[in-house]
């Protein structure tokens, strides 16, 4: 983007539509006036209606520096550092995974099988606490419940839980090895690292970005799905629910899985692509 000495707000939004559809970004004109906005720290509708503003160099420049990251491919969401998921205002960094909007298929199914009366839930895996915070949101008075092998990643969940007055127990290790000493739950719920190691589209767009450890799984992608099954076996309660987001083309090795463990009415479900996504099994009764 050229620099001046003065610039308008119009003039700072079409340099950076044209900056960001040079580098081949799909919503260029969209993202354009996130990043404006958020770098001069006015609304959409102040971009709109005072194009003709005058912007001081500094901030002229603050702006051009969120443009060109952008272009060089660094994520929207960790520019902005938040990311709206389930309605949520969520803050995200580069300690946690994007929220993406096929992980609400997950969230709409884990509500369909959640108890009506008081419940106790488990994320494993939180991240930025997306999926446990959607729960607790829809349903207030669950005992919800999270965990996430890294510090940094929960502090991020929690400062989240904060901002949204919402409650929820964290705890920091592996999987259920970080809740072991607790009791049983009603359901649990992940979306856990599923990417085979050698997958080419860690190469490209946001995943180049995020953090490796909570994409990649060893043996293609099914380790952390194959430790989750088994751990949570004697942790649900009888009649209760684990429910799994895993890759498109993984459905027919978690369902295996699933059964392999005793699990039962295992099935997967299809986002808004038609591709599975989501696969859930019942301990039995």
């Amino acid at each position: 983007m050229p620099t001046t000495d003065a610039a308008t707000i119009g003039a700072l939004l079409a340099e950076a539509r044209a900056r960001l559809q040079q580098a081949g970004i799909e919503q260029a004109g969209f993202e354009a006036r996130l990043l404006v906005g958020h770098g001069l720290g006015v609304s959409h509708s102040t971009l709109i209606a005072f194009g003709e503003r005058p912007v001081s160099p500094v901030r002229a420049e603050s702006v051009r520096a969120l443009v060109a990251a952008r272009a060089a491919g660094r994520p929207v969401a960790y520019l902005l550092g938040w990311r709206e998921f389930w309605s949520l205002p969520l803050q995200v960094n580069e300690h946690c995974l994007i929220p993406r909007p096929e992980t609400e298929l997950l969230v709409e199914r884990a509500l369909q099988h959640l108890p009506a009366n008081p419940a106790r839930a488990l994320d494993l895996g939180t991240g930025s606490g997306a999926i446990v915070l959607a729960l607790k949101k829809e349903q207030p008075r669950l005992e919800a419940w999270a965990s996430d092998l890294y510090p940094a990643a929960i502090a991020v969940a929690a400062a989240n839980a904060r901002s949204l007055g919402l409650a929820v127990h964290w705890f920091c290790g592996r999987w259920l090895e970080a809740v072991a000493p607790h009791p049983t739950f009603d359901l649990i719920v992940s979306n856990p690292p599923y990417v085979a190691p050698d997958d080419p589209h860690l190469r490209t767009a946001d995943l180049r970005f995020e953090p490796r450890s909570a994409l990649v799984a060893a043996d293609a992608g099914l380790a952390d799905l194959r430790a989750i099954v088994e751990q949570s076996r004697s942790r649900l309660k009888p009649g209760s629910w684990l429910l799994l987001e895993h890759g498109e083309a993984q459905g027919p090795a978690v369902r295996a899985l699933l059964l392999d463990a005793g699990y039962r009415d295992v099935a997967s479900h299809t986002d808004l692509a038609g591709l599975e996504r989501i696969t859930e099994g019942r301990i039995p009764a």
